[in-house]
């Protein structure tokens, strides 16, 4: 190995002595502005929510928990097409179906494992009759796996409870469709 030359160590500024430098690092000049950085924010105002009982605005797109959705009349808005299940890339989605009286095809169950779910949204773009829906939602738990598994009466439930929630957040995003 050789020894950097004299005119090499020159050529590169390395081991030259400077007196700025070194009275700036004894000044303590980048401590000073650190501080005045940490300062000019410590005294400003906190943008901190309080969570509980601050929220922040959630956008009608938000994806949360599932809901099954009815139509005016009463009557469940899902014809079994079963393309939300096939579209479905966590397969959390089972549905059976059956032909009904007059015809018509209507689910007999319709369950989802939200321990599986990925909350995409795939399920909900894919529906021709918009009858799932994912919710803006966000604070539901489960104690035990078997609490995250919604079934049919559950997902309607849901759909009941925050139907006026759910079509207006389908109106805010009703022109980006």
């Amino acid at each position: 190995m050789s020894t950097p030359t004299s005119s090499a160590v020159a050529a590169t500024g390395q081991g030259s002595f400077s007196l700025k430098d070194f009275l700036s690092s004894f000044m303590l000049t980048e401590f000073f502005k650190g501080m005045m950085l940490t300062g000019k924010y410590a005294f400003s105002g906190k943008i901190t929510l309080e969570y509980p009982e601050e929220k922040t605005p959630l956008s009608p797109r938000f994806r949360g928990l599932h809901a099954l959705r009815r139509y005016e009349n009463g009557e469940e808005r899902c014809i079994a097409c079963k393309l939300c299940e096939a579209v479905c890339p966590a397969m959390a989605i089972t549905i059976e179906s059956e032909v009904r009286a007059d015809g018509s095809r209507r689910t007999t169950r319709y369950d989802i494992d939200l321990n599986k779910c990925i909350f995409c949204g795939f399920c909900e773009e894919s529906c021709p009759v918009d009858s799932i829906v994912e919710t803006s939602i966000l604070e539901y738990h489960g104690e035990a796996p078997g609490d995250l598994y919604f079934t049919k009466s559950m997902l309607l439930a849901v759909g009941d409870r925050y139907e006026a929630q759910i079509a207006a957040a389908r109106a805010a995003d009703a022109k980006y469709r």
